[in-house]
């Protein structure tokens, strides 16, 4: 249960003053549903506006605090352009401060002809005037506050405002209690940091590094120390024991000899697998580069051990294409397979929820669905996680409580993690890398075109397909924004449609099942030569004949995600082609991303490349769901002061009594303050 002390902090946005059903939906877009997420909104700039005299003082571009007159209001002559109010300084100088929406509204009530304002703002010049958009902040003459101010920037959402997010941080932070202190008093004295009340107010102030570092080790060791619970716990379980005799493994009549990278990482996970304690191992690798025939190596143990395995995939496309994959290769062995998804129902359902009750099915693939509470299993003994980054610690708990013991876990993912990150993500975890492909397959030809060239690839695709060849080609988004100009899936599909008639297909995440599968079958039949997708098709398509893929707006992708794209193509022995359209403004780091493309297909390379040129967010998987890694520290600061934080959380565990006494009291109160509690769970059921 959370501490009583946290309850201020957790209390919901609506007990602030001026907080109704009408602003809560702004602050739910960006997340902030209780006191504690404005405590943590940190700012993401701040800016220092400088008090002039008048306008001549002041550059272009600047951010000042001036006196000025309103002379003047001129509404637009249509209802969308912008609403003016002229205003002179001073010396003379005229100035127009412009309002778009309504927001004229309040430049009507603030800004009375003839009365002198005190205005803050980015001087800006449109055409042959000077002026300043939407003023931050008017003040009648005389007001002296708006003086050098330092004012925290906010990321926003339609409908808020700076001020009015300001002024609820402020309510947020006033509510802070006095937490006990949870760093190791030597660890907090060597780095001069705040406590943690304090660190937050200064971090809301204005660029305190201390403040920000003191915050981010919080979150860090909170991720550190639940991670070693989760491990600790995993120990002290007892699993069941797998010794497979290899009757089925010999049976297995695979197309290709397994690398050696394969051979070493099912040697691993055999070893884990006979132990007592649970194994909960990480297998990493390239699309392509084996890791369904490691998964089925490991289940194959199970069944030979006569128990149960069952595969956990994050999409009903990706479920359905392992079904499909395993049962052609389970089909020599006689080992029975099931697929489970939510769009089973009835007989067929039934029939399948009584085959894994009594043993007659050994492995089931499919989607959450498989740990419903519906679902039980006579003797579930290993759980396969597809793409774990989709999944958070709490899901994969669910699962794994379906067995008669722990079951063994092994998670898999396609997304090569850099090393320095491994440890953020994946720190309870045993890891097993496939850094080698398979052999015979043929390297893919990357080429950069301007897509200004668009009409040329256009032709060069229509090539492709009618030699009998299949394609790929890839948007962005799903459909056109008024405010963006990004390429559409939507749209691209009507144009190439139009092209090249009906065998163009289009998926993306937001069709209904029964289309996505629809227009799958057809790819995956050869009746389609193109399909049109987002990046839907990151994971879960695999179709070997597509030997071409068009990447539209490459630069707009992360070097992880180019790479899992391309890895779509070039499954086989057959020369494949990948071409990278780059949009006309790219900057320099895109285009340092799209040269890194064309010189290396070592996807480990490429993450570590796109860790230093992005940042770590895409490749923790912040916007996925499941367990949202970090909100408060950067990438940075995740290299400075994650080391440390896995040191004093394993010193706290090894040394200092774990959870029990004075600082261990103080670290379950920061696990319940991010939100890592069920590692506090775990420890209590464990």
């Amino acid at each position: 249960m959370r501490p009583d002390i946290l309850n201020p902090l957790f209390a919901e946005t609506g007990t602030l003053d001026g907080v109704g059903p009408k602003l809560a939906r702004p602050l739910g877009k960006l997340g902030l549903t209780r006191v504690r997420d404005l405590a943590y909104h940190l700012p993401e700039r701040f800016v220092t506006r400088r008090p002039v005299d008048d306008l001549d003082q002041a550059g272009e571009g600047e951010q000042i605090v001036v006196a000025l007159t309103p002379s003047e209001h001129r509404a637009a002559r249509s209802g969308r352009g912008p609403y003016r109010v002229l205003a002179h300084d001073s010396a003379g100088n005229v100035c127009a401060l412009t309002y778009f929406g309504r927001a004229s509204y309040t430049a009507k009530k603030q800004l009375p002809v003839g009365e002198k304002r005190w205005v803050a703002g980015r001087l800006d010049r449109y055409g042959d005037m000077l002026q300043i958009v939407h003023p931050d902040h008017v003040s009648e003459a005389g007001d002296a506050t708006l003086g050098h101010l330092c004012e925290p920037v906010y990321a926003l959402s339609e409908g808020l405002t700076q001020p009015r997010l300001a002024g609820l941080v402020g309510q947020a932070l006033e509510r802070l209690p006095d937490l006990p202190e949870w760093i190791e008093p030597g660890q907090r004295a060597a780095r001069d940091w705040p406590d943690w009340r304090r660190a937050l107010a200064q971090a809301h102030r204005g660029e305190d590094s201390a403040a920000r570092d003191r915050l981010a080790y919080d979150e860090l060791l909170a991720k550190s120390l639940a991670l070693m619970l989760v491990r600790a716990d995993n120990r002290r379980r007892r699993g069941q024991p797998l010794a497979g005799d290899g009757r089925l493994r010999e049976r297995l009549e695979l197309p290709f000899p397994l690398t050696g990278a394969q051979t070493r990482s099912i040697a691993e996970i055999e070893g884990d697998l006979g132990q007592e304690a649970p194994m909960l191992r990480l297998l990493q690798g390239d699309v392509g580069a084996g890791k369904t025939v490691v998964a089925l190596h490991a289940m194959l143990i199970a069944v030979e051990a006569g128990r149960q395995a069952a595969l956990l995939a994050p999409t009903e496309i990706l479920a359905r294409q392992h079904f499909e994959t395993l049962r052609a290769m389970l089909r020599p062995t006689g080992a029975e397979i099931a697929l489970l998804t939510g769009r089973d129902k009835g007989r067929a359902r039934e029939s399948i929820l009584m085959g894994l009750m009594d043993g007659t099915i050994d492995v089931v693939v499919g989607t959450h669905a498989i740990f419903q509470d519906s679902v039980a299993y006579r003797d579930l003994a290993l759980v396969v996680i597809d793409e774990q980054h989709r999944f958070g610690v709490a899901q994969r708990l669910q699962l794994a409580a379906k067995g008669r013991r722990t079951p063994h876990t092994l998670a898999m993912t396609a997304t090569p993690i850099p090393r320095t990150l491994t440890l953020a993500q994946y720190g309870e975890m045993d890891v097993s890398r496939l850094d080698e492909m398979p052999p015979g397959r043929q390297p893919i030809d990357t080429r950069v075109v301007a897509q200004e060239r668009l009409a040329d690839v256009v032709e060069a695709v229509g090539r492709h397909v009618a030699g009998g060849q299949q394609a790929y080609w890839v948007c962005p988004m799903v459909r056109e924004h008024e405010s963006e100009d990004i390429a559409a899936a939507e749209a691209r599909h009507a144009a190439l449609q139009d092209r090249f008639g009906d065998g163009v297909v289009l998926v993306h995440g937001q069709l209904a099942p029964e289309r996505k599968d629809a227009a799958m079958a057809r790819f995956a039949a050869g009746e389609a030569k193109l399909l049109v997708a987002t990046t839907v098709i990151e994971v879960g398509v695999d179709v070997p004949a597509a030997t071409l893929m068009v990447i539209e707006q490459a630069e707009r992708f992360g070097l992880a995600q180019l790479h899992q794209l391309r890895g779509r193509v070039g499954r086989g022995s057959e020369k494949s082609t990948c071409l990278l359209l780059r949009g006309d403004a790219l900057s320099e780091t895109g285009r340092e991303r799209l040269a890194l493309m064309r010189e290396t297909q070592d996807g480990f390379r490429l993450a570590e490349e796109d860790l230093r040129l992005r940042g770590g967010g895409e490749l923790l998987g912040t916007r996925q769901s499941g367990d949202t890694p970090f909100r408060v520290a950067t990438l940075d600061q995740i290299q400075r002061l994650l080391p440390l934080a896995h040191d004093d959380a394993r010193l706290l565990m090894e040394r200092d009594g774990g959870l029990e006494g004075e600082r261990g009291s103080a670290a379950r109160v920061l696990l319940y303050l991010f939100e890592r509690d069920w590692g506090v769970q775990l420890l209590r059921g464990g």
